[in-house]
């Protein structure tokens, strides 16, 4: 039997539950509620550095099912901040599995509520917006008290706090990239090895140490938290502008967009999943696409940059092209892994900017 465990939003709603995962007495566990509706990649999920300062709500109701490897972290540990599920799978039955879901949740610290009923709390969540709040193996008055103390991510800067600390570099192609990392997924790096020689640079690199590099283009990553905390940030980008093409990628974008003038909103509940439909507004192409963000771009403040691609559930921006400054963004993943691959295609047109220097259709 698993030790019980309850969950309080700030709100005021309790959910009860059992302890799962890293789950000492007593431990509490905080952050921002927000529900991913993925099918598969949950390890992807949880170890994506843009969820931190976020609790991971997974629609899908049995987590685990195929267990962990090692080949599918997006980061060297975790970075959401808790993890809740319906079910966690006691069985990894996959022949690509090294262990199971619980075990590697244990060995990594990170806790967990399961035997929640998700379906209410993520129902709970669309009408009343991503919400904080607390889960733990505590009694209730505890967690409750720790919930209504409980910070979100509106204007902190988590960047700093997943980024590398020193540079790195993969790949060896004949170009040379500089990708500055507000959060940048494994499989990111891995698709822009693929075609360039990367250097990974900590998110706190001025503009003149990025350039230092040499680079013939540079890359803006995802990453967590409110853009519009990241002043600092997007002034670099803005010295940056006139000097290389740039391709940014989820809070890339919205960084990019924010050193053109634009800003940038929060969403009710945000976009976190694996089946959202983008128009290509160049070819009229719909994709299927991977998307982490709470935060978007203001369609109305984005002057004469053009909007390329927008989202077909509610019309958010999702992506941006300025032929004038050599760049462009999504706002979703194309290096997604698991899929959908839809999008690749756009590492090969960053290709192509920083070879002739204009965005492709």
């Amino acid at each position: 039997m698993r030790p019980p465990a309850y969950l309080v939003l700030s709100d005021g709603t309790v959910f009860e539950g059992s302890a799962a995962g890293y789950a000492p007495e007593g431990h509490v566990t905080t952050g921002e509620f927000v529900f991913n509706t993925a099918l598969s990649g949950y390890q992807e999920v949880i170890t994506d550095p843009s969820y931190a300062g976020q609790i991971v709500t997974f629609t899908y109701p049995h987590i685990g099912n195929y267990g962990v490897t090692r080949a599918d972290d997006e980061a060297s540990r975790p970075w959401c901040e808790g993890v809740v599920v319906r079910d966690v799978s006691p069985v990894a039955s996959n022949w690509r599995a090294e262990g199971g879901l619980e075990e590697y949740l244990v060995e990594r610290g990170l806790s967990a509520i399961c035997d929640v009923d998700t379906r209410r709390l993520t129902r709970h969540l669309r009408s009343r917006g991503a919400l904080t709040g607390a889960f733990g193996r505590a009694a209730l008055e505890v967690v409750a008290e720790r919930a209504g103390a409980a910070r979100g991510t509106d204007g902190l800067n988590l960047v700093d706090r997943v980024s590398t600390v020193e540079p790195y570099s993969r790949g060896s192609g004949d170009l040379h990239v500089v990708a500055i990392d507000y959060g940048i997924k494994r499989t990111m790096v891995d698709q822009l090895a693929e075609r360039f020689r990367v250097t990974v640079v900590p998110s706190t690199s001025t503009a003149a140490e990025i350039l230092a590099h040499e680079p013939d283009g540079l890359f803006l990553s995802n990453g967590p938290g409110d853009p519009a905390a990241l002043g600092s940030h997007v002034g670099v980008i803005s010295e940056l502008l006139e000097s290389r093409p740039i391709f940014g990628i989820c809070l890339g974008h919205q960084l990019l967009a924010s050193a053109l003038g634009a800003s940038t909103y929060k969403l009710p509940f945000g976009h976190h999943g694996s089946n959202h439909p983008v128009k290509d507004l160049s070819t009229g192409r719909v994709e299927i696409t991977a998307q982490n963000h709470n935060y978007a771009v203001s369609g109305d403040t984005l002057g004469g940059t053009r909007v390329s691609h927008v989202n077909l559930n509610d019309g958010v921006v999702e992506g941006l092209v300025s032929n004038e400054h050599r760049c462009f963004s999504v706002q979703y993943h194309p290096e997604a892994g698991p899929g959908p691959h839809d999008a690749r295609y756009l590492f090969d047109r960053f290709d192509a900017l920083v070879r002739d220097g204009r965005v492709g259709d």
